[in-house]
């Protein structure tokens, strides 16, 4: 597990390397849709965090150009926030997933994936978990398929493309989320573990746990503010947001939510 590469960011505590050994577990191929999420609300009229809160963070590269002004936050404007976005609306009151549902379910706290994993019979990857998963197989590269972001100017993920945040191209297909299966698969089967969306981890993070952690089946400290989110999403650019490969670290409240943030399920065999 880590990085201590050019690619890694020190602050995030990706390093030192070291190995793990995790017993066998069985993680899911793709992250969970919105057809997925909308079949667990149906069946036990779950409401989200968004949802109870009534907002959720939205890229303003999103929304529409006459969209009322929003609050945004400090340091990166172009999180807005817009009161009624949630799962079903990912833009707002005036958007839906009707085109999307085979796309990652966004907006969902680490509450509200843990409430889905235990509804569908699973749970939510340790970070180390997630790791070995997302490598596929690899040791030392920082993407899944190797140490090159466009092998043969081939798009391999969908990040964000451009100049970030006013000059998305959509040169990979894509302006917001794809669909989970969406490019090919790493060595293991899963596909986009790297970009589309940050996916939540069950662990709380800790930018120190590297130095410490036990080498059987880490599973993160007891206590924290800040749950493990993996993978990066379809925001990442290089220019500001290097966390797009299978090393990289990042968190949230588990309470938070936006529009780049799903999740992947695993279980115990």
């Amino acid at each position: 597990m880590g990085d201590e590469s050019d690619w890694s960011y020190p602050g995030d505590g990706e390093g030192p390397v070291h190995e793990v050994e995790i017993p066998p577990f069985r993680i899911g191929s793709r992250a969970v849709t919105n057809r997925q999420f909308a079949e667990f609300v149906s069946a036990t009229g779950w409401r989200s965090d968004a949802e109870r809160y009534g907002w959720s963070f939205v890229f303003g590269g999103q929304l529409p150009d006459d969209f009322p002004p929003t609050r945004g936050v400090d340091g990166a404007p172009w999180w807005r926030q817009v009161m009624g976005a949630d799962w079903s609306h990912p833009e707002g009151p005036q958007s839906d997933t009707s085109d999307r549902f085979e796309h990652p379910v966004v907006h969902v706290s680490w509450d509200d994936a843990q409430a889905y994993c235990a509804w569908a019979g699973g749970r939510l990857p340790t970070e180390a978990e997630w790791e070995v998963a997302a490598r596929g197989g690899l040791e030392g590269h920082p993407f899944p398929w190797g140490d090159v972001l466009e092998p043969d100017g081939g798009h391999r993920m969908n990040v964000f493309q451009g100049e970030f945040p006013g000059g998305n191209t959509g040169a990979d297909g894509y302006f917001g989320t794809a669909p989970v299966d969406t490019f090919g698969p790493n060595g293991y089967g899963l596909y986009n573990v790297c970009g589309n969306v940050w996916e939540w981890c069950s662990d709380w993070l800790d930018l120190g746990y590297y130095r410490t952690s036990p080498v059987q089946a880490p599973a993160g400290r007891a206590t924290g503010t800040v749950r493990v989110q993996r993978g990066g999403s379809y925001l990442c650019h290089e220019s500001y947001c290097r966390r797009y490969r299978v090393s990289a670290r990042f968190g949230s409240g588990p309470d938070s939510s936006s529009s780049n943030v799903g999740l992947r399920m695993a279980a115990d065999i």
